[in-house]
């Protein structure tokens, strides 16, 4: 198995490069059906169109043609993050602050693991949460397995429409 860590150093300089921000690389599956999984995002509008996907996979795929850094098939999947996004970068949980979300840890936080509640003010490396269940607790970022955002009235009111320009012109197999 590829190691994440490696294939992010290798391919986060390439999105930069081309004026985005990466928000997660992920590998998963097993055989035919591996997948790698690069979400990222414009600064400005936190969203990709479809033509944006289309760059960075162009340019990654060049870029593994040359390096080929996991040995195994896959398959390469470029998206945007969406509106109930993960939340994989300190500065996200300080952007979404106020906003509900799921948080699971690697090590419990008061004999428990997982969280559902409100983001809150984040100090340091250390992110305030409002849990429905517990109250306030405060949770280390480098604790954190999963976050994500839950999908609300609230969330989409914030969130920007999302361009749907070019949703047309895709080709599927079928």
């Amino acid at each position: 198995m590829a190691d994440i860590a490696a294939l992010t150093a290798l391919i986060e300089p390439e999105v930069k490069a081309l004026g985005f921000d990466l928000v997660r690389v992920k590998l998963f599956g097993q055989g035919d059906e591996r997948t790698l999984q690069i979400m990222a995002e414009r600064r400005e509008t936190r969203q990709l169109v479809i033509d944006d996907c289309m760059t960075i996979s162009r340019r990654l795929s060049d870029l593994f043609d040359e390096v080929d850094p996991i040995e195994e098939a896959y398959r390469l999947e470029v998206s945007s993050p969406g509106i109930d996004r993960p939340l994989t970068r300190l500065h996200d949980f300080v952007e979404w602050g106020g906003f509900e979300a799921r948080i699971t840890v690697t090590e419990p936080i008061d004999n428990r693991k997982t969280f559902k509640g409100v983001l809150g003010p984040v100090e340091g490396e250390n992110i305030g949460f409002k849990d429905t269940k517990v109250g306030h607790v405060v949770i280390p970022f480098g604790l954190i397995d999963t976050a994500k955002l839950v999908l609300t009235d609230a969330l989409i009111n914030a969130t920007m429409p999302l361009s749907a320009e070019g949703a047309d012109d895709i080709e599927t197999e079928g």
